[in-house]
């Protein structure tokens, strides 16, 4: 129990410091790009500057004929132009910049842009002696732009290669898991066969010398009993044939042989439609299936109380439901109840009712869960399988 909490505890941890960490990136890409956007505002500012200086000054000094030029032409990626009071644009070389020729020469694309240059920064007023006050429109560079998405780009591509390799290290656990599982139900297979074996010889020898005992018959049974789950466990890991169809035979099957093992204060009943139902399904498989649940179903109730197994159609699937009226289930009991390992049972590796799970949704690409559960009043496990054709 220690251990489980330290563990989700060092799963929050690394949770947190993972999303520290991109929101951390997002915001410092932000205040890079606010920064920029700053730095580019005064280049713009410096180059209002010098247009004034040049339009004010009659007779400027020879380095100050030098610097006016260089300061305009040292701009090569914010886009500007300068206008008269009547936002009529200046043409003339040296009053604009970095617009493309396409849009210089067309008025209507010329107007759109100094309008939208206006929604995003306001002009800078450049005041000349005759009073004809200039503008200089001017808007992000192409730079700035580009980079204006770059933090949720970036945040993105983070959350996603952490999602990708949550994924990637989940798939190789469930696979491992997997491998782990399947070697244990064929080892188990393994060692069940031999002694399997040699009481299949004595149950012969002594139905020879007692061939109408009742004992020896219902022995017979349990050993062919042993032999299905023998084969069960060797299926584990390998690819099982869907060959069985008539889904009430393997149902009653399964009812017949389960009414007479379990206690008698259980009342067992079992509802299957008045026609045949077809479903493709491997019959050793499915028939461990239906055993754990009415197992758990058993344990839950003590082994005292009522048992209701029903087959049913609807729409296009056939399900399968075991309700039990026993102890019930937390939410907390139903969200694990299928994980590999968690049992509410003092014994028992907690192995079955994952088992399952693998059987129905790897095997024959269906569902199950638990449909129903209350505390005190039992619990309801439905098997949804898509059905054959007729």
């Amino acid at each position: 129990m220690r251990k489980s909490i330290l563990t989700r505890l060092n799963n929050w941890i690394i949770f947190v410091v993972m999303t520290t960490l991109v929101i951390a990136i997002v915001v410092s890409s932000t205040a890079l790009i606010n920064f920029l956007r700053k730095e580019e505002i005064k280049r713009i500012s410096l180059l209002s500057k010098a247009i004034r200086i040049q339009q004010e000054v009659k007779t400027p000094d020879t380095d100050v004929l030098d610097l006016l030029p260089e300061i305009l032409n040292i701009n090569n990626t914010i886009p500007f132009i300068v206008t008269n009071k009547d936002k009529k644009p200046i043409l003339d070389l040296g009053y604009y910049r970095n617009i493309p020729e396409s849009t210089i020469k067309n008025p209507e694309k010329l107007h759109d842009l100094i309008i939208n240059m206006e929604k995003n920064y306001a002009p800078i007023e450049i005041k000349v002696p005759d009073g004809n006050n200039q503008f200089v429109y001017y808007d992000n560079s192409r730079l700035l732009n580009n980079l204006r998405y770059s933090p949720y780009i970036l945040g993105l591509f983070i959350l996603m290669y952490f999602g990708f390799t949550f994924w990637f290290f989940k798939t190789i656990k469930k696979t491992d898991e997997g491998y782990l599982w399947a070697g244990l139900a064929k080892e188990t297979a393994h060692q069940i066969g031999t002694p399997l074996s040699s009481m299949i010889g004595w149950m012969e020898i002594m139905k020879l010398e007692s061939p109408d005992s009742d004992g020896i018959h219902e022995m017979e049974k349990d050993i062919e009993r042993l032999r299905t789950i023998s084969e069960r466990f060797s299926k584990i890991g390998s690819v099982p044939e869907l060959n069985d169809m008539n889904f009430n035979e393997t149902i009653q099957e399964n009812y017949d042989y389960l009414k007479t093992r379990i206690s008698r204060k259980v009342n067992f009943t079992l509802h299957l439609p008045n026609y045949t139902v077809l479903v493709p399904h491997n019959k050793i498989l499915m028939s461990w299936v239906i055993e754990n649940l009415v197992k758990n179903a058993v344990d839950a109730m003590k082994g005292e109380g009522a048992i209701v197994m029903s087959v049913f159609e609807r729409n296009k699937n056939i399900l399968i439901e075991v309700k039990d009226n026993g102890s019930g289930m937390t939410k907390q009991q139903a969200r694990n109840a299928f994980k590999p390992g968690y049992s509410t049972k003092k014994r028992g590796w907690g192995l079955g009712l994952s088992l399952a799970r693998r059987v129905i949704h790897e095997y024959h690409n269906g569902d199950i869960k638990i449909s129903q559960t209350e505390v005190g009043k039992g619990s309801t496990f439905r098997i949804t399988i898509r059905k054959g054709d007729a």
